[in-house]
This record gives structure tokens, C-alpha cells and sequence, in this order.
């Protein structure tokens, strides 16, 4: 099986599909990143569902790489015979999803090999398949997949296979379309030009990104990973293309990610506005205004893409998991979890859109005042924390934190910009929040903040502190806490969010360091001064990228490889931001636009 840092990833801004260093796609969704998968093998066997198409014999590719400023993936093979370089894509989607896969001849004659194994309802369903004489129509249930090219195809156990050999200057084009079973059979594409145009697209796509400085290459690989996480007829932005990736291999920790996450709220926009990505930013923050309409209490820490509630978590018993992770779960039980920090999360990112957007609307202005009402009486409860814990609630630091930031924001919006609000009250209550988190969650003895009220723990969240305005960077407080959390939580320099053993999770098993937490402490080591170990630390986190760009959700140290769900958007608008303000030299707070580099 191949390692998680072994995918690349591409897209057409609806789903995405991951294509290992051996020519296989292994997962892809469809229609949307969230729909049943038809290629499963990333999370069982190649008999769960794969596309391999790859030089006969098999074997990782000699190198890969995208385009440049493109989302188009273009693998080769050197083989005792010849070249050969296979171009994957997803064009952008115009009312079908289509993945195109060109086989280019470049030196010599390479005998191919094409091996479609189509399995739907997450390898739950083989569909029937009949030959015709532009290729191969899939169908069951309410999917339908036509499989077009000129190559020979033939079946063999339940799989299409296709042997032919490509000499230097031919080029062999695959097409397949998903569409719903009940239409007629879509229009044709023409490989070729839609290459051209997807190119085009993303390229287009990517001159608009106004960062400059030593990390810009890598900042803008980010980039375009990210906004081929977004789902375009919504804004939103999935968190990961996949599920069940373990946080500990041959664990429980296996999650569903496919969704969006309010926890995201204020990086998304701050990293988007800050590359000049206004357009995006503001389908960001139209989407999240959809998502949290309704009522305050109802307000949830994650959504689906199109902002739906109900996301029932199950588990897939057929399927035995990633390196036998198990069990492969789908939708996501923490979405009926209370995280308070939730509510500030929303109200930082609406503010940092008042200062930047400079866009506010009645509309929008109510709908905070309605949250910020609740929170009023919600901020003394317990809650799971941002980690989602599944252990007992608690009193979280960071969550009353969130919530001092919620009223600071409301403040500014009333005395900085005009809005209607009792500002006094909200006044009070920041200045009553930030009271009780300097009595119960600092341990003066230790100087540094603790997780939750009355324990010893850390937590990464706490480097957020300076981040969201509580305290300044460089308060002796602020440092004692870095100095802590580098004492207790680091692993070879990397961050771990917590230590699980002692945290009562309520899970089992341990966890890998967390790459986004890893980036905060950039930052972190950055406002207190200490510009070359954050430059050092930053330049180690990019080493874990994989040879195309990609990070997952976290890394092994002990076996030098990534771990959870990939690729992660937590992780990349984290590099994003430490990039940024690397450049700068500076650190930002999170309601204040960041300059482009």
C-alpha cells in the first residue's frame, strides 16, 4: 500500500481524486468530495476500486510534478525500453465530472498498462459494464460511468484492462465521465483542449496571487492545493479530500473531513485576503453566514458543504482501513459537539472582514449580535474543546479564550465602525472573561496557561493567545508558555496538540505531532523575538511537504512519514500564514489584514 505522502492530488473545485507514485488513482468521490467513493483502494485493496495506468511490470515513477501554477499532474517512467509520461487532470466542472489521463510517448516504446476497477457506494457495489464502441459504460444504482478512448480495452475479473504500447511522439488519451445513471449519455470532451483550457484556468488562477518573498514557490503550491479544496458552487472548503487516514496507524482515530470546519474560519480568510484572493474570501465568508444562520444554541463546529447539519456518523465494516486502521468511518459525530470556541471563531472572522472586505450588512451585523446574545449565557458551560475531545467537558482555556475574543470583536464593531450594540455590557464581559482566565486557566507557579481549568495539561491552542489579541507576544506570560509547551510538547521540535494519555480524550491509542500546531509555534517563537529558530523550524516543517507540495494533518517522527487525512487544509493555511509573516518578520493579529508578503 502506498504511503500517504506517495499521493498528489487533482481537482475540478467539486471533488478531487489521489493518484499514488504508481500511476493508481485510489480515491476519488463523486460527485462531490463528499459522495460515496468509486475508488477505494486508499482505505482497503485495489479490489475496493482503483484506476492504475502505469508502464507494464508496475513500479513507482522515476518523478512527478505539477505544472507549473497548475493543478495538472504529469508522472513518468524510465523503463529499459523508453519514456513515458501519464498527465492526469480533472477540468473544471461544467455539468459533468470528468478525469482525463493522457499517456505520452517519450522516448522510445513503453508497453502500457491500464487496470479500471470501478466500485461504488465506497467498494460496496461492483456495477455492470457494458463494451461499446467509443469504450466502456458503467452503471449502477444512481451512477453511471462511461470510460472513453481509443486504446484497446477488455474485461477480466471484474476489471477493465487495457495493454498497449506508446512510442515517443503518440499520445493516448483516457476520459472518464461520471454522470447520474438517469441521464443520457454526456457529451464528449476533447482531451486535448480541455488540457488546454484547465491549464489556462489555473494558471490564470494563480498569476492573481500578490505574494512575494523567499517562500512565495511554496505559499502559492498552497494555494492552489486549498482552492482545490473549495467547493465552488458553495465557497466552502472541505478541511480533506478523504476519510479514515489514521492519526495513529493501526488505530481508532480515523475520521470523515470531508467538511468544513468552523475552527477554519479566521485562517481561511486571513491567509486568502492576505494573497489577494478577495473573491474567495468572500464566497468564504457568504458560505459561513449561510452555515450559521438560524438559531445561536444550534450553532455547530462543522458543517457539510453546502451547509448541512446532519452529518451521522457510521462506520464501514467491509472496508478494513488504511494499513488496518479500522474502523473506516464516514459523516462526523463531533459535528453535535458544544466548542465554544466556535462563536469566536465566527465573530473574529466577520470582523477581519469588516476591516478588510470593508463589507458589513445589516443582515450579517444581526446575525452576529444574535450569536454574541448566546454566548453571553453559553460562555460559563464546559464544552469538548477545539480538539473534539470525547471525553468529559470541561473548561477549556482556549474556548473562553474564543470567547473574550467574540466580545472584543463585537466591542470594535460598535465603537469602530458604528453597528448597534450595547457595548458596554460586551465590555464588561470581556474585561469579567479575561479576569477568569488570568485566576483559573494560568499556573503562576509554572508560568504558562494550562489547557482546561484546575489541570496541569498544555495545549497547543494556547500559543493562539498573542495570535488573537488576549496578550501581547512578548509578555512574560506569553513566554513562559511557549518555553512550557516546548518542554512538554514537543517531539524532535515538531508540536504535539496535547498528550493524549494524560488528556482523557476518551479515546484510545496516541497521535502523531500536528503540522498546523507545529507552524503556530512558528509564529509563537517569531512575536517573542527569536526570528531564527522560527525560520529554522518553519524551513523543517516545508522539508515534510511531499514532492509535490502536499501535507496531511501530521507526522510521524519515529517513522518519517505523514499521518491522518490528506491533504489538510488546517495544515496549509498554517504554512501559508507563518510564511507571510516570515516575510514580514512580524507576527499579525487574527482581526487584522496581513500584508501580501
Amino acid at each position: 500500500m502506498a504511503l500517504i505522502e506517495d499521493y498528489a492530488m487533482v481537482g475540478d473545485l467539486h471533488t478531487a481524486a489521489l493518484i499514488s507514485t504508481e500511476g493508481s488513482i485510489d480515491w476519488l468521490c463523486l460527485p462531490r468530495f463528499d459522495s460515496p467513493a468509486c475508488f477505494n483502494a486508499l482505505v482497503d485493496t485495489p479490489e475496493a476500486g482503483r484506476w492504475l495506468l502505469a508502464p507494464e511490470g508496475g513500479g513507482e515513477c522515476t518523478r512527478r510534478h505539477y505544472r507549473k501554477g497548475t493543478l495538472i499532474l504529469e508522472t513518468e517512467w524510465e523503463t529499459p525500453t523508453g519514456k513515458v509520461r501519464v498527465i492526469d487532470f480533472m477540468p473544471p466542472r461544467d455539468g459533468v465530472a470528468d478525469i482525463v489521463r493522457i499517456v505520452v510517448g517519450v522516448r522510445g516504446a513503453v508497453r502500457m498498462r491500464g487496470e479500471l476497477a470501478l466500485r461504488f457506494d465506497y467498494g460496496h457495489i461492483v456495477p455492470w459494464v457494458r463494451h461499446d464502441k467509443h469504450g466502456i459504460h458503467a452503471v449502477a444504482g444512481p451512477d453511471a460511468a462511461y470510460l472513453v478512448t481509443d486504446a484497446p480495452l477488455r474485461g477480466e475479473r471484474m476489471h477493465t484492462i487495457s495493454d498497449f504500447t506508446v512510442e515517443a511522439g503518440e499520445r493516448v488519451p483516457f476520459v472518464l465521465t461520471w454522470t447520474p445513471s438517469h441521464l443520457y449519455r454526456p457529451r464528449a470532451v476533447d482531451p486535448e483542449k480541455v488540457l488546454a483550457a484547465t491549464e489556462s484556468f489555473w494558471q490564470e488562477w494563480s498569476a492573481k496571487c500578490t505574494v512575494t518573498g523567499p517562500y512565495r514557490k511554496a505559499v502559492q503550491r498552497s494555494l492552489i492545493i486549498l482552492k482545490a479544496l473549495t467547493f465552488a458552487p458553495t465557497g466552502g472548503i472541505v478541511a480533506a479530500v478523504t476519510t479514515s487516514l489514521p492519526e495513529d496507524l493501526g488505530g481508532a482515530r480515523n475520521w470523515d473531513y470531508r467538511f468544513c470546519w468552523l475552527r477554519d474560519a479566521t485562517l481561511t480568510l486571513q491567509a486568502l485576503l492576505a494573497a489577494g484572493y478577495t473573491e474567495e474570501a468572500a464566497s468564504w465568508r457568504d458560505w459561513l453566514l449561510r452555515a450559521v444562520a438560524g438559531d445561536p444554541a444550534d450553532l455547530q463546529i462543522m458543517y457539510g458543504i453546502h451547509g448541512e447539519r446532519r452529518l451521522p456518523e457510521m462506520e464501514l465494516p467491509w472496508l478494513r482501513g488504511y494499513e488496518g486502521s479500522y474502523p473506516v468511518r464516514i459523516g462526523n459525530g463531533a459535528a453535535g459537539q458544544l466548542q465554544l470556541d466556535v462563536w469566536g471563531e465566527v465573530l473574529d472572522c466577520l470582523s477581519l472582514t469588516r476591516n478588510s472586505l470593508l463589507e458589513h450588512t445589516d443582515e450579517s451585523w444581526d446575525v452576529q449580535v444574535a450569536l454574541m446574545e448566546h454566548l453571553e449565557k453559553a460562555w460559563t458551560w464546559p464544552d469538548n474543546g477545539l480538539w473534539e475531545m470525547r471525553g468529559p467537558r470541561r473548561h477549556f482555556t482556549h474556548s473562553k479564550v474564543m470567547a473574550w475574543v467574540a466580545a472584543d470583536r463585537m466591542v470594535k464593531g460598535v465603537r469602530d465602525f458604528g453597528l448597534a450594540g450595547p457595548a458596554d455590557r460586551w465590555e464588561e464581559l470581556r474585561d469579567t472573561i479575561r479576569a477568569e482566565v488570568m485566576e483559573k486557566g494560568f499556573d503562576a507557579e509554572r508560568n504558562t496557561f494550562v489547557q482546561s481549568y484546575g489541570s496541569p495539561e498544555l495545549d497547543a491552542s494556547l500559543l493562539l493567545i498573542p495570535r488573537v489579541g488576549f496578550l501581547p507576544p512578548n509578555d512574560p506570560r506569553v513566554i513562559g508558555t511557549i518555553e512550557a509547551v516546548q518542554r512538554e510538547l514537543t517531539h524532535d521540535g515538531f508540536l504535539r496538540r496535547y498528550k493524549p494519555a494524560e488528556a482523557d480524550d476518551g479515546l484510545p491509542g496516541g497521535e502523531g505531532v500536528f503540522l498546523a500546531c507545529s507552524f503556530w509555534l512558528v509564529e509563537a517563537l517569531l512575536g517573542a523575538g527569536r526570528h531564527h529558530e522560527a525560520r529554522k523550524l518553519f524551513e523543517r516543517l516545508l522539508a515534510l511537504r511531499n514532492d509535490v507540495g502536499l501535507l496531511s494533518e501530521e507526522w510521524s517522527v519515529e517513522d518519517g512519514r505523514q499521518l491522518g487525512n490528506t491533504p489538510q487544509a488546517f495544515s496549509h493555511f498554517a504554512l501559508v500564514l507563518s510564511a507571510l509573516e516570515l516575510h514580514e518578520d512580524a507576527v499579525h493579529r487574527s482581526d487584522t489584514p496581513l500584508p501580501g508578503g
